[in-house]
């Protein structure tokens, strides 16, 4: 298992003239290992990994596996819905030195459930380092099922998945058939706590951008047996789990980050600034939870 708890899908912070801005990116990693977060992923769909030139993304694996410095397992995205471009992402950032691999579904193109099982196939065993699978057919138009986890289970470098659904029966099959030291993590912030209620093992977490220790601790309670006071975390954050999410990743969450000073910028087109309404409404939120 690669982490127990929670990971953060961090942001990826620009300057004003839409540079990445490594300055910030240090503060950001710094606060999340400060706060107990168990894993780091970056280039994820937080990240706006599709937004970034390669050397982009080189210059940030480089720069986070410097910062983090062994402290957590950082955790990089490499899929691609081009079979051989998946395998030589994750070629390319495992000589940087990741520690695991986010590999998500073929997206557009698509495939059937046997034509996923070949695609994760090639990607594990070009690679030595573990690969977390990435579910979330809402953006992709392909579910990965159950039976077809499983049969990916199989190969000793796929090590877990990152579920984002949004179905708890399907989370449930999952745990049901793979093998125990098979990770499930959610991928929906709102549903963290359910899903580990039915045995997944934490969360890939957007959320914990702008609460990092409420994240970890709602986690860490639940696993010591402490449901209630996890529970008591649990309804504390939903208002913010559902505003998170009210615009397009990761248009939500930066504001945040803006809202509490981390000054990570804006968005790369076609992503655009959230909305006035939604501004200062999630404002409100943000001041809410944190008093």
């Amino acid at each position: 298992m690669i982490f127990k708890g929670n990971c953060t899908a961090l942001v990826t912070p620009f300057t004003k003239r839409s540079k990445v801005n490594f300055k910030v990116l240090e503060k950001l990693i710094e606060n999340q290992i400060k706060n107990g977060t168990k894993a780091i992923l970056i280039l994820g769909t937080t990240g706006e990994s599709v937004t970034l030139t390669e050397k982009e993304k080189i210059d940030i694996v480089n720069f986070a596996k410097k910062v983090v410095n062994k402290r957590v397992p950082l955790i990089v995205g490499a899929g691609s819905n081009n079979t051989n471009e998946a395998i030589r992402l994750s070629r390319l950032f495992q000589s940087l030195g990741a520690d695991a691999i986010l590999s998500i579904t073929p997206y557009y193109n698509k495939t059937t459930q046997f034509g996923l099982i070949k695609h994760f196939s090639a990607i594990a065993k070009s690679v030595d380092i573990p690969i977390i699978l990435y579910n979330v057919p809402s953006r992709t138009g392909v579910n990965i099922l159950p039976q077809t986890v499983f049969e990916l289970s199989k190969i000793y470098n796929i090590v877990g998945i990152k579920e984002a659904s949004g179905n708890l029966n399907q989370i449930s099959k999952i745990i049901h058939l793979c093998p125990k030291d098979f990770a499930v993590y959610s991928g929906d912030d709102s549903l963290t706590l359910p899903s580990l209620s039915v045995g997944s093992q934490g969360v890939i977490s957007v959320a914990a951008n702008v609460f990092p220790q409420k994240i970890n601790k709602m986690c860490e309670l639940f696993f010591i047996g402490k449901t209630e006071e996890a529970k008591q975390i649990h309804q504390q954050m939903l208002e913010t789990f559902e505003i998170l999410f009210c615009e397009v990743n990761p248009i939500p969450v930066k504001a945040a980050l803006n809202i509490m000073g981390f000054c990570v910028g804006s968005l790369r087109p076609p992503l655009l600034s959230i909305s006035r309404k939604n501004y200062y409404k999630l404002k409100e939120i943000i001041k809410k939870v944190g008093d």
